[in-house]
């Protein structure tokens, strides 16, 4: 071994040893973390800072821990009561070395393997769904975390918008500062913690998992109950014979009920109202407004701004109107006047109600993060000699894939690319490395015939009760 990985007899004597759990390969004086903060150096020995952490079933009360220690108080029966998540187990570098845990139980009497470590993750990221009706910012504009780019707006789908951040490029692909930024987005992202995001040509949001977005400072509270056409479809029936005209402000598709097949159904009468915008099929429109942080996730801030025109020939003098955005936030009641132009009026109370019930279902506006990455070498090589027999085995679903004990969907196609709601995984399950890149736990999961099948590490497995016996442990 070369002098640049291997201890000096100076340093050997001095107590200090070396991390090999990731290509930092840090020396650690007694006392002492390494520069990830997740192993130490106690009493001239290199030990994992944080304990393993155990799903434990529901059902099962009795499980206790002494704080701190590794004594298992508690009984587990037929050692079926925990599942062994990788949060905690260290992991395996250089690549050809087994996973920390291959740990044996049963199953409804079946004999079972979970393979249990934590991944290096250099290629990973996070998809980040925001529920919001506002403009964030244009498609494939960066955004930026401290004055780095981390990532980028991707599509806007229904009643949220889309954002993807990390990835190799920003994690190693671009300076040393950007790779550090990304990475720290990330893994605060990971861990349920919040992050603020400008977007270039956009907003500055503050993103955490599973609460609501806060855009320009303010705190999202509805995600839009549909576009304003299928609002328009949902609510028709209630509006009837309480209104002439209803308009639902979108910044997507705007919506009028006399023209919508929904006013149709219902035989309203043409209003005579036209909408600015693209016509696309009947009450239905395009494009009525720039998109922005007013009505419906347009830029304006007066709704009759979208009205082009009113036809004499059909509207008449006390039509009434209802214009209302897509989350009932907006909402306002006009009647023409003699010269047919709009004078604003108190809203009538059943109409009053519909708005009301428009907000009512909504849903609330939350912020979801899923961790994405591409399982690799590392994590292959340690549960079998043959890693393309792995990836066979994912693939046929013969091998359960998890995150901190939270089902990963793996993502067609080659390798093992997968991704997972961090909500759904225990709190603080992410960890990091400099080099930079993220800690992530995984398990395999799989009958105890297929591993020998899958010519996987068998006689390294350890029973259930052996974890417990001999490992500092607590439950998530």
């Amino acid at each position: 071994m070369s002098d640049d990985i291997s201890l000096s007899q100076t340093e050997r004597d001095s107590g200090i040893v070396r991390c090999d759990a990731c290509p930092v390969l840090c020396r650690i004086r007694p006392g002492r973390a390494g520069a990830c903060d997740r192993y130490a150096n106690e009493d001239g020995k290199l030990v994992r800072v944080d304990p393993l952490v155990l799903l434990a079933k529901p059902d099962l009360p009795r499980v206790a821990f002494v704080e701190g220690g590794a004594e298992w108080t508690g009984a587990l029966g037929k050692g079926e009561g925990a599942f062994v998540t990788g949060i905690g187990a260290t992991t395996t570098y250089p690549d050809y070395k087994p996973a920390p845990f291959i740990v044996s139980s049963k199953h409804d009497g079946i004999d079972m393997v979970t393979v249990v470590t934590e991944g290096i993750f250099s290629y990973c990221g996070v998809k980040v769904k925001i529920d919001t009706d506002r403009y964030l910012g244009p498609e494939q504009a960066s955004v930026r975390v401290k004055g780095e780019v981390v990532g980028h707006v991707t599509t806007a789908e229904y009643g949220s918008q889309m954002l993807s951040l990390g990835g190799v490029h920003h994690l190693t692909g671009g300076s040393k500062k950007e790779g550090v930024v990304t990475c720290d987005a990330l893994l605060a992202l990971c861990n349920r913690e919040a992050v603020e995001l400008t977007i270039d040509g956009g907003a500055t949001v503050v993103v955490q998992s599973e609460q609501p977005p806060v855009v320009n400072g303010l705190r999202e509270e509805r995600m839009r109950v549909g576009c304003g056409s299928a609002a328009i479809g949902m609510f028709a029936p209630q509006w009837k014979d309480h209104v002439d005209e209803v308009i639902v402000v979108d910044d997507h598709i705007t919506g009028v009920l006399s023209e919508h097949q929904g006013g149709r159904f219902l035989d309203m009468k043409p209003a005579g109202i036209r909408v600015r915008g693209r016509r696309s099929t009947p009450g239905r429109y395009f494009q009525v407004a720039e998109p922005g942080l007013g009505w419906g996730g347009t830029d304006v801030a007066d709704p009759l701004e979208i009205i082009d025109r009113i036809d004499p020939k059909t509207a008449w003098p006390g039509l009434k109107l209802l214009m209302v955005s897509t989350t009932g936030e907006h909402s306002a009641w006009f009647e023409l006047d003699q010269d047919l132009k709009p004078q604003a009026a108190e809203m009538p109370a059943p109409v009053r109600a519909v708005v009301e019930r428009i907000a009512e279902n909504c849903e609330p506006a939350l912020c979801t993060v899923l961790f994405m990455a591409g399982a690799g070498g590392s994590l292959r090589a340690g549960v079998t000699e043959n890693p393309v027999r792995l990836t066979r085995s994912v693939r046929d679903t013969l091998t359960k894939v998890t995150l901190g004990g939270a089902p990963a969907y793996v993502w067609p196609g080659g390798g093992i690319t997968l991704m997972v709601d961090v909500a759904r995984m225990p709190l603080n399950s992410f960890g990091y490395v400099p080099t930079p890149a993220l800690v992530a736990p995984i398990e395999f999961t799989l009958r105890a015939d297929d591993y020998a099948a899958l010519g996987g590490y068998a006689s390294r497995a350890v029973t259930l009760e052996e974890v417990l016996r001999t490992q500092k442990v607590r439950l998530g």
